[in-house]
């Protein structure tokens, strides 16, 4: 018996496996791909065993299902008669934008207890944002375990299903407008005169301060924000120009398509 089965060793399946290899033992993942060459390379990585689909879903304590919405329903298909044979207890573990427990324990064939988490890319240095909830028949024990588990994969926090969705396009999502923020500072540092890669060590490491002022200080972003702007300097004639292009707005509206669009594939 495996404690954690990976279906699924993309970016994101591989990260989670990478943190959990971090408490577990070696021999206590399994991983499973449709490359069979990806999970044997990350195996190897991790002291992971490799197997497939059938064995993840009948060996594992806690089976992540790590594959796209659109390629949920098929696969829970798949595995459906291993799971519904079994007589032990197991927890599925889903990262599927949009579909809710409810309807991957549907997929599934049955109200396993099922876990649904939102992870982000900074997981695999561990230093993510995981969003988790579950449903009714996870005990305290099982969820307490999970999160012991993962949290080599940085920060979980707990909230109502009904909110994931919302909370997965500020995190989830987020890194891909960071990373758009960081690479548009450092483009108009090279426009200033600055070598490439010291404006992106610049920029980047700037985020990773601001970032950490955040959380640790507990000051809103506006507050913090202001201390930078002396009257009449520099950086408030960068803030000027920040709201002429609709900055904040442009951010807001980024969040509320991401949202939308998670939506949409929860009714695939």
């Amino acid at each position: 018996m495996y404690s954690f089965g990976f279906i699924g060793c993309g970016n994101m399946g591989g990260a989670l496996a990478a943190a959990a290899a971090k408490t577990l033992r070696p021999g206590e993942i399994l991983l499973c791909d449709q490359s069979a060459d990806k999970a044997r390379a990350l195996a190897e990585t991790l002291g992971a065993v490799c197997g497939d689909n059938e064995a993840a879903a009948r060996e594992s304590r806690y089976l992540f299902l790590g594959v796209k919405p659109q390629m949920m329903a098929d696969m829970l298909a798949s595995i459906a008669p291993v799971l519904r044979a079994r007589q032990d207890r197991f927890v599925l573990v889903t990262m599927a934008a949009g579909l809710s427990t409810a309807r991957i324990q549907e997929m599934a064939g049955e109200a396993y207890p099922t876990i649904r988490i939102m992870p982000n890319t900074p997981a695999s240095i561990g230093a993510g944002m995981i969003l988790l909830s579950a449903s009714a028949e996870v005990t305290a024990e099982e969820k307490a375990y999970f999160q012991t588990c993962m949290a080599g994969a940085g920060v979980l926090d707990e909230l109502p299903e009904h909110l994931i969705d919302a909370g997965s396009a500020v995190s989830g999502c987020g890194p891909a407008y960071v990373d758009l923020f960081v690479e548009a500072l450092a483009d108009g540092g090279v426009a200033c005169g600055l070598p490439r890669d010291k404006a992106q060590l610049y920029a980047a490491q700037m985020v990773l301060g601001s970032a950490k002022l955040i959380l640790e200080s507990g000051e809103h972003p506006g507050v913090l924000k202001d201390r930078v702007c002396s009257p009449g300097g520099s950086t408030i004639a960068g803030v000027q120009a920040l709201e002429r292009g609709a900055f904040r707005a442009a951010a807001a509206n980024a969040v509320s398509a991401a949202y939308e669009k998670t939506l949409e594939l929860g009714k695939q």
